[in-house]
């Protein structure tokens, strides 16, 4: 099988923890998908705001340049050894982290964050580059968070649309990638009042809703095995919010997969969405997957 269609796995690096288990686990991607990786750290020169270009060599503080070199060579380093003979580049990127990510989706594969951390050396609301970049950037954006569990599956949310098509798609053949099954979960609920002389939520029939949920779930997948015969799928449709659902099912997965929320706009992703959701609580690394040519900049 091919690898996903991309030139270079990108990682977002700041020398924190959580930006160390995204370059083990962007290394570890890269290394499975025959691709280059590149590390890329963001910097914006502390209290005046001003990239670090601004900044002459004859002025205070030119140490940080250095500090930021330390945090690029260290991040290659450490990519070099999880995957020997991988071809790994870094750079520093002048201005804020999320942007400098988001810019790069264009000629990735795939961007890789870790959960929470730093923008550059400067501190910020916990987790605020990674659902930037998760909610805007043109490509799958995976976080590094939890444990994947090595044998378990690749669990993907299933809703209909047109974003959770993309989402199993990426799911398939990530599965496919890493010799894996595939666990397609689709969360339902009862049916919601639409005022006082609403009868359906207290009449409806359990049986024949969940087999409309099924329908659904089947339709979503369907033309999946032909294309994908090594690969097996296993529907699952759950009563729960989908948040709470996918949440369960990560458990045992080594990877979530989910749909973005599709509008380019960082309050998709901070409305109580499930994508909100899976970066927040999920126990596995998280892939969230817009459709083709949605987002690519800063601003959607």
């Amino acid at each position: 099988m091919d690898p996903i269609n991309g030139a270079a796995v990108v990682v977002g690096v700041d020398g924190s923890e959580p930006a160390r288990a995204a370059i083990r686990l962007a290394a570890t991607e890269a290394a499975r998908q025959e691709l280059p990786l590149r590390v890329r750290h963001a910097f914006i020169w502390p209290l005046l705001h001003t990239p670090i270009s601004a900044v002459t060599d004859d002025r205070p503080g030119n140490g940080l340049r250095e500090q930021a070199e330390q945090v690029v060579a260290a991040a290659v380093d450490e990519a070099a050894t999880v995957a020997p003979g991988l071809r790994v580049t870094g750079e520093i990127v002048d201005g804020e982290a999320a942007a400098a990510l988001i810019d790069a989706a264009p000629t990735a594969a795939m961007i890789v964050l870790g959960h929470q951390g730093l923008g550059g050396l400067g501190a910020l609301v916990v987790g605020s580059v990674t659902v930037k970049v998760a909610a805007s950037a043109g490509c799958p954006v995976l976080v590094a968070r939890g444990t994947a569990h090595v044998d378990g599956p690749v669990v993907v949310g299933v809703d209909g649309s047109e974003t959770s098509r993309h989402a199993i798609e990426f799911a398939v053949r990530t599965a496919a990638l890493r010799g894996t099954s595939v666990v397609a979960t689709h969360a339902y609920r009862h049916p919601a009042s639409s005022g006082p002389g609403d009868m359906q939520p207290l009449v409806y029939d359990e049986s024949e809703l969940r087999a409309e949920e099924d329908r659904l779930l089947a339709e979503a997948l369907a033309g999946l095995a032909e294309r994908y015969p090594e690969v097996p799928v296993t529907r699952e449709s759950v009563r729960g919010r989908a948040g709470t659902v996918l949440t369960d099912a990560s458990r045992r997965a080594q990877l979530l997969v989910v749909g973005g929320a599709g509008r380019g706009e960082v309050q998709g992703l901070l409305r109580g969405s499930v994508s909100q959701s899976a970066l927040r609580h999920s126990h596995c690394p998280v892939a969230v997957v817009r459709a083709p040519g949605v987002g690519g900049g800063p601003g959607g």
